[in-house]
């Protein structure tokens, strides 16, 4: 048993409310090395009666450890605990400072979970864990009123470019609301809607104007009660990290230097505000002198952008935030931005832009979810790039899911291709077969699937600018069988609770060097078997499962179950997913 690989934490996703009542605990060691884990848990202030000794079972692994967990109901919602490790040769007792081959008599010495404070723990929205988002980006996604284009718009389906304008708009998306609901989408995210002077909008003019390229207020009340009556949830995007170079308080400092009233709502190194070397004399979204960061510490400026927050959520009713390079903005805004949003709509999704792991931002106190792309990179590294094997996928997404909270993985964002990379058939080097393969897994994993606009009819492109070409609206140019596709595999994951937030994942088949894959997902009402074959020839699946009946829900495969096991044939980039049903009684 090797000692220095075991780890827990009596906190963050190591041991976390899931709700008022439930408690989870999770445990680390050296891969392969522990035959058996148990939890002893018990009330401090009545041991004797609380004590329980609670099965942990194997939920994630990765290249060099494994994953326990289980979950625990205290019988007055606080708990001390150890662990009961074991292998093959011996067992022992671990507490919060050490390893003992003796069983703890009390509490003494054990971790702590203090208590399950509801106000503590992560509760996302419900809907999240059931909603598949459509991404749009306005400006590209469809002309509905020609008479706001801005001047000098060209032809709609014209090569992109980082400067030009098309005159997407609010009335473009309502005219083609139809075309989401034929999909089966159920929830809108938009890039920036504010007053900004770019095509994309992150260089946000006025927080609280509508752009007028876009449309006004009224125009966006309409948007989203069309979307409302429709069951689609509308997502607004914001950037709080920094402003555009024409937000009022900016270029108040540009002319006035030192002695403007908002030379404080900014991080200026010196004065007077220029660019030195390439360099800006303040901090800047990157380099971008254009972007001025927001000092988000300065009282003015916090009262400000959490006025924002609210006003959109009271006088349009969107129904959830996605923050620009969350990341950069320091804790405290955002427990205050969680607060206020939070009592605006209690039901309100709040998402933050991040690239990389993402824990600290999804506590409780900020964020109820992030956009996946560490998800996304294994996806595409394993499916559409083919850089990775099926061993080293299950690796990632296991260490993925041992990272974040239960229902923190429930609600996560997760998407394959967005505003900011290339667009996916083109990642794909336009082989829809790959594409295909990934947006499978995408659908049944849990999260919250997110498809990038056009993606469903074939756009391509590669990165800005090329990935925000116009949307095809022209039937005879869009792909209608991958357009079905996709809307079957929505239909798919609605149909069954196990692809979504209720199932386990368990990967059956992922070995080194190899291109197949096979994983179960089981909720308390179904159980089912995904299959992925990424070669260019046909692969036979032979699973030791239990002896089961099974009918095709999604896909092709040719397969027999008996007491031998579970076989079944893929052919070339082929998929399947099959339901277990009860078996027929033999009179």
């Amino acid at each position: 048993m090797l000692l220095e690989a075991i780890y827990h934490h009596p906190k963050r996703n190591w041991a976390f409310g899931y709700d008022d009542a439930t408690l989870y605990l999770r445990l680390r060691a050296k891969k392969n090395d522990l035959t058996a884990v148990h939890a002893l848990t018990g009330d401090k202030y009545d041991w004797d009666r609380t004590r329980q000794l609670i099965p942990m079972s194997k939920f994630a692994t990765d290249g060099r450890f494994d994953y326990y967990q289980c979950t625990v109901k205290p019988t007055h919602r606080r708990l001390k605990y150890g662990f009961l490790l074991e292998d093959e040769e011996e067992q022992l007792w671990m507490n919060e400072n050490d390893f003992t081959t003796q069983e703890p008599q009390n509490a003494d010495g054990l971790f702590q979970y203090p208590f399950l404070n509801p106000i503590d723990i992560l509760k996302p929205p419900a809907w999240v864990k059931d909603a598949v988002f459509y991404q749009i980006f306005p400006e590209r996604f469809a002309n509905g009123d020609p008479s706001i284009s801005p001047e000098g718009a060209e032809t709609w389906g014209d090569t992109p470019r980082t400067d030009n304008f098309f005159g997407g708009d609010l009335q473009g998306i309502i005219d083609h609301l139809d075309h989401l609901n034929e999909l089966g989408i159920n929830a809108l995210y938009m890039t920036p809607v504010f007053k900004a002077t770019t095509n994309h909008k992150y260089d946000t003019e006025d927080y609280m104007e509508v752009d007028p390229h876009f449309g006004d207020k009224e125009t966006l009340k309409k948007l989203v009660a069309a979307c409302h009556d429709r069951g689609i949830r509308v997502l607004f995007d914001a950037v709080f990290n920094h402003s555009g170079r024409t937000f009022k308080p900016f270029v108040d400092v540009l002319e006035k230097g030192e002695a403007s009233l908002y030379k404080d709502w900014f991080h200026v190194h010196s004065f007077p505000l220029e660019v030195v070397d390439d360099t800006p004399t303040y901090d800047t979204f990157g380099l971008e002198p254009m972007m001025p960061k927001l000092n988000t510490e300065h009282p003015e400026v916090k009262k400000y952008l959490l006025k924002v927050a609210k006003y959109w959520i009271d006088e349009i009713g969107i129904d959830g935030w996605r923050l620009d390079v969350a990341d950069e903005v320091d804790h405290a805004f955002w427990r205050e931005f969680r607060t206020t949003v939070k009592q605006a709509n209690p039901d309100a999704y709040i998402l933050g832009e991040m690239w990389n792991e993402s824990s600290e931002w999804l506590q409780g106190d900020q964020f109820d979810a992030t956009m996946n792309y560490p998800f996304t990179y294994a996806v595409n590294d394993f499916f559409v790039k083919k850089e990775s094997d099926a061993q080293s996928f299950a690796f990632a997404i296991g260490r993925q899911l041992a990272r974040y909270p239960q229902q923190a993985s429930e609600v996560a964002f997760n998407l394959l291709d967005s505003h900011d990379t290339p667009r996916l058939l083109t990642l794909c080097g336009d082989d829809k077969r790959l594409m295909r393969l990934a947006a499978l897994f995408q659908f049944t994993y849990m999260g919250a699937p997110c498809i990038y606009y056009g993606d469903e009819i074939g756009l391509d492109g590669d990165a800005d600018p090329g990935c925000r070409k116009c949307m095809e609206w022209d039937p005879d140019k869009q792909d209608r069988e991958l357009f079905d596709f996709y809307r079957e595999l929505i239909a798919l994951r609605k149909e069954h609770s196990a692809l979504r937030a209720a199932g386990s994942l368990t990967f059956l088949e992922a070995e080194p060097e190899g291109a197949s894959l096979a994983y179960e997902r089981r909720s308390e009402e179904e159980m089912l078997l995904v299959l992925f074959n990424r070669s260019g020839k046909s692969h036979v699946f032979e699973l030791d499962i239990p002896e089961q009946d099974w009918e095709l829900a999604f896909g092709e495969s040719q397969w027999s179950a008996g007491a031998k096991g579970f076989r079944a044939e893929l052919p070339a980039y082929g998929y399947a997913v099959l339901k277990a049903t009860p078996r027929a009684r033999v009179e």
